[in-house]
């Protein structure tokens, strides 16, 4: 038999993924509290669910992206929630950004029904769910992740199983989120040295934006699979060490005009001071900095 599919909350994200996978062969039956919403997703071919329930008696995998862990513990446990229905062997997927715990807390009581949870966080935001990009973060038992590889192949350029234990995906993405979020405070804070410099913001944005895409950003140097310290013999100390001297000479640099300019470059301080320790390489005694 074919998968079928089930949708809750049609929001940015949620209804273009709904609507993406409305184009599955096994059917797509999507609730929102919405009307319009529901009624977007309907228009590309869902069938409309009239409550929790009804969706989950309806349904093989069920993806939920509502706002915040309360809502998605009224979603799945509450008076007339998808576990009112839900048959055994049923698998749902949240990708609402949740603590940890509450998707350790929700599987453990959907096992007590035969109905497996697994969080499963996205990343890519809104244009990433219309150009079906999304990358997803699964945590939980390997079996359930590869039942969602076909359906999910429609929304995500990139799944990826975290790890096999319920809340996994969720601390990929709460890293990820960190690392972007502490970006767009970097981003403000070099905004704010090239107004004081009398340098268009805008046009920095660009040159960001452009030669990101060429070097992949931050992420491009979340390589090795440790945060130790690199041996002086391992491939990685050649390359990195290299990065280092760069990457100080410039932060010191930036710095240097920050004062010059009476602008405060909190993140550039710590930055540099613990940049080589980050990648790995720091400062040996004697060495030359």
């Amino acid at each position: 038999m074919t998968v079928r599919l089930g949708y809750v909350g049609l929001g940015n994200i949620g209804g273009p993924m709904a609507g993406r996978l409305a184009k599955w062969e096994g059917g797509l039956t999507a609730f929102d509290l919405s009307e319009d919403a529901l009624g977007k997703v309907v228009d590309q071919g869902a069938a409309a669910a009239t409550s929790l329930g009804d969706l989950a008696a309806k349904a093989d995998i069920i993806g939920i992206c509502v706002l915040d862990d309360a809502q998605v513990r009224t979603v799945v446990t509450g008076d007339g929630g998808l576990l009112s229905a839900a048959a055994p062997g049923t698998i749902i997927t949240v990708h609402s950004t949740i603590g940890p715990q509450t998707a350790v807390d929700l599987a453990a009581e959907c096992a007590e029904h035969g109905v497996t949870l697994l969080d499963a966080p996205i990343s890519g935001g809104a244009a990433g769910a219309e150009q079906g990009r999304l990358a997803i973060m699964v945590g939980g038992d390997r079996a359930s992740y590869e039942q969602l590889k076909e359906p999910f192949g429609l929304v995500a350029g990139m799944l990826v199983h975290a790890g096999d234990d319920v809340g996994a995906g969720t601390k990929m993405k709460l890293a990820r989120n960190l690392l972007h979020f502490i970006s767009f405070t970097a981003a403000a804070e070099a905004a704010k040295l090239a107004e004081a410099a009398g340098i268009s913001i805008t046009k920095l944005g660009k040159v960001v934006r452009h030669t990101d895409a060429i070097t992949g950003g931050a992420g491009s140097i979340i390589l090795r699979d440790t945060t130790d310290e690199i041996a002086p013999d391992d491939f990685w100390y050649d390359i990195l060490t290299p990065v280092r001297r760069l990457g100080e000479k410039d932060l010191s640099l930036a710095l240097e005009l920050g004062r010059e300019l009476g602008v405060d470059l909190p993140l550039g301080d710590i930055a540099l001071r613990d940049f080589a320790i980050g990648l790995g390489v720091p400062h040996r005694e004697g060495e030359d900095a």
